[in-house]
């Protein structure tokens, strides 16, 4: 019969091999210092609008993960609400995405406050504000009463991976595990973070949500390592690049000993590279900044300062006359006069010809 790690004997004082992971923790807490330090230099305008990008990446990532595709331009929306960041073009979020985004920002904004059940269960409620996953009605708002398998179905076979704790557990377990949660010791911050995300895991305490909870907890444990509300990375966003490895270690570590080792290095790495993976979002929040410090005197059109910023912003395709012309309302002739403005003021490039004709920033 398969055994689980929380049927072991001691659980849950988990153990790891502290030589396989110190220089590993030592390096990553320096590259949190260092994307600090670096964003610290700059104005808070700049400092919110990199929050803005990667807030919007943990948000959509963490629901993506699960299959649920969240609109990234309402996500957008609603965090820059939070953010005070001016958009040009403002989408109309849902009551669902409103809901989602502030559980994060309360998570991320109130990082030094204790986690209760009060508080979870009002983030488990934001994520099934009609009470159902799909189309089934699932408890919201406490824990589970049912038992809880993780399973996967292959060649007409389910595959069951992990068996959570029996529900008649999970209260006792959740106790425990917000008492040492918000317990001040002496445990170094990251490991923290990195140990109560699996613990989260292994418990499965809601019917559903549980992966997204995990992701929101641990964004709050990130800020508390380093002491700061500011977000510059996704650490979803990396978990969604190596998600078959993800879940190969949490089934290799949940069906195992109470030796976490393998999960810490796995965990840690994936924060570093996802610090590593900033440097692109803060590059473009920058770039943005110096373009419109030396230009903006330049490009007085609002139509044409919209393009712009979208295509800092991550246009999806390709920019066409046809395109400006459907989003901005104009007629075909007002499209391709300003694209060919811009280009000629040497802010875009034309790219392809004849139908595929596209613009794009000119390389700054």
């Amino acid at each position: 019969m398969r055994k689980y790690i929380h049927e072991c004997f001691g659980y849950p004082k988990f153990t790891w091999d502290k030589n396989f992971i110190l220089n590993l923790l030592t390096r990553v807490s320096v590259s949190q210092g260092k994307i600090l330090g670096k964003m610290q230099q700059f104005g808070f305008g700049v400092q919110q609008e990199a929050m803005l990008n990667a807030l919007t990446e943990e948000i959509t990532k963490s629901s993506e993960i699960e299959g649920e595709i969240l609109n990234s331009e309402q996500v957008r929306s609603s965090l820059a609400k939070w953010l005070n960041v001016n958009l040009e073009k403002e989408a109309m979020p849902s009551h669902h995405i409103d809901g989602i985004v502030e559980a994060v920002m309360d998570a991320v904004r109130n990082y030094k406050e204790p986690l209760d059940e009060e508080r979870l269960f009002g983030w488990h409620g934001v994520l099934f504000p009609t009470g159902r996953s799909g189309l089934h009605k699932i408890l919201v708002a406490q824990f589970r009463n049912s038992e809880m398998r993780v399973v996967s179905n292959r060649e007409y076979r389910e595959i069951v991976h992990y068996e959570a704790p029996s529900p008649e557990n999970v209260q006792k377990q959740m106790t425990e595990f917000l008492l040492w949660l918000n317990a001040e010791g002496n445990e170094n911050p990251l490991l923290k973070a990195a140990i109560a995300h699996l613990w989260f895991v292994i418990i499965h305490p809601f019917d559903d949500g549980n992966g997204r909870l995990t992701r929101i907890i641990t964004e709050m444990m990130l800020a508390r390592s380093e002491n700061t509300g500011l977000r510059f990375y996704s650490m979803s966003a990396q978990i969604q690049k190596e998600k078959k490895e993800y879940y190969r270690v949490l089934e290799l570590t949940t069906t195992g000993e109470l030796d976490i080792t393998a999960w810490l290095i796995w965990f840690l790495e994936c924060l570093e590279k996802a610090i590593e993976n900033s440097e692109e979002i803060i590059g473009k929040v920058l770039r943005k900044a110096a373009f419109w410090q030396k230009n903006s005197a330049e490009i007085s059109n609002n139509i044409q300062r919209e393009i712009i910023n979208r295509l800092f912003d991550g246009f999806t395709g390709n920019l066409t006359s046809g395109k400006v012309e459907k989003i901005f309302k104009v007629s075909q002739d007002t499209a391709a006069r300003m694209l060919r403005d811009l280009a000629d003021k040497g802010f875009l490039e034309v790219r392809g010809a004849g139908r595929n004709t596209h613009y794009v920033l000119s390389p700054l």
